[in-house]
């Protein structure tokens, strides 16, 4: 499709501001907080090194991500009055800038993640990397399902963190990572509602464009499907019950504005559960770490209490003197009267 890059006369920011912009530094650092959520969250010891790298790493991911989704839509970006003034739309940036800052950002990112974290937070980050570019970036034109496999995208970052502290992946990571995919689809299906002239004339393939009732159908879902699994996290042994008790009045309140959106279907509604989607999900992350059930200091006291106990069992066990003869042999007690 034939484009111009869009005119652009501000004189602000230099290269680093334009990077930034390239790599959606906003977006990105979303990204990278759900990481440190998912890291603070885990049932395992906290390790500042580790923490630090799991989460320099997966921001560097995600901004070669960014860089990269950016390069392929500058055609349709140019049509949107939302992203018309992108840096690779209007020139600031060339394509083969972009293309090499996310090389180097990837291989940075992902040998951070193998070295400096392990191999499982690495994997994760390379498979999220190949869908959000490979698969979510052209499907968006395709079909809407883009919207459920961009929520699985959303979702990998806290998995990531989890796995970068705890070495592997539990239950608990699989209801905050539902909680994190559920979020997405109130949050962006709110947020497309009132871009629906941009995505149209731009040919994405959204649910607001294509199939409006079922966008506002979906909202209200998830928005169920939120309280549903942190209901669930008290009885999946994650968190305290009291972590089912203070978020029922947050997440009541994300429903009733995910109806009034389905019922209504206005600006007004959209903009109104767009913007407290973006209070409910640091909320409910907080409210998860303040209930965090199971913290690793109090399972090392647990651990080091019973290994005295066993030590002392065991030392007590043991006889109070050398053994001679037979007894050394046999490991049954021998009498006077076997001899």
């Amino acid at each position: 499709m034939p484009w111009m890059p869009s005119p652009y006369t501000s004189i602000a920011g230099g290269p680093l501001s334009q990077y930034k912009k390239l790599s959606k530094f906003r977006l990105t650092s979303l990204v990278v907080i759900t990481t440190m959520g998912g890291y603070a969250l885990a049932p395992a010891a906290f390790d500042l090194a580790t923490f630090a790298m799991c989460s320099l790493g997966t921001g560097l991911v995600s901004a070669a991500a960014n860089s990269i989704n950016q390069y392929h839509e500058v055609p349709f970006d140019s049509q949107m009055s939302r992203t018309k003034n992108r840096v690779l739309v209007t020139g600031q940036i060339t394509p083969l800038k972009a293309i090499g800052f996310a090389v180097v950002s990837a291989t940075t990112g992902l040998s951070m993640l193998y070295f400096g974290v392990n191999g499982l937070t690495a994997a994760l980050g390379a498979g999220n990397l190949f869908l959000y570019t490979s698969i979510y970036t052209p499907m968006k034109r395709m079909s809407i399902v883009n919207t459920w496999v961009g929520s699985i995208v959303g979702a990998i970052p806290p998995l990531m963190g989890w796995a970068g502290c705890a070495g592997s992946l539990d239950a608990g990571a699989m209801i905050l990572a539902g909680i994190l995919y559920a979020w997405q689809f109130p949050h962006f299906n709110a947020l497309s509602w009132n871009l629906r002239p941009d995505y149209s004339r731009a040919g994405y393939r959204m649910m607001a464009v294509t199939n409006p009732g079922l966008c506002r159908r979906t909202a209200l879902r998830y928005a169920f499907v939120i309280g549903g699994l942190s209901m669930l996290a008290p009885i999946a042994d994650v968190t305290n019950y009291w972590f089912a008790l203070e978020t029922l009045p947050l997440n009541a309140y994300f429903c009733y504005l995910a109806y009034k959106f389905y019922q209504k279907s206005d600006s007004g509604s959209s903009r109104k559960l767009f913007r407290f989607s973006l209070i409910h999900l640091p909320a409910l992350m907080l409210l998860f770490l303040a209930n965090k059930k199971h913290w690793y200091f109090n399972d090392d006291a647990e651990t080091n209490e019973e290994t005295v106990k066993s030590d002392k069992s065991l030392i007590s066990a043991l006889p109070k003197s050398t053994p001679s003869g037979l007894e050394k042999v046999l490991p049954v007690a021998v009498t006077e009267g076997t001899r």
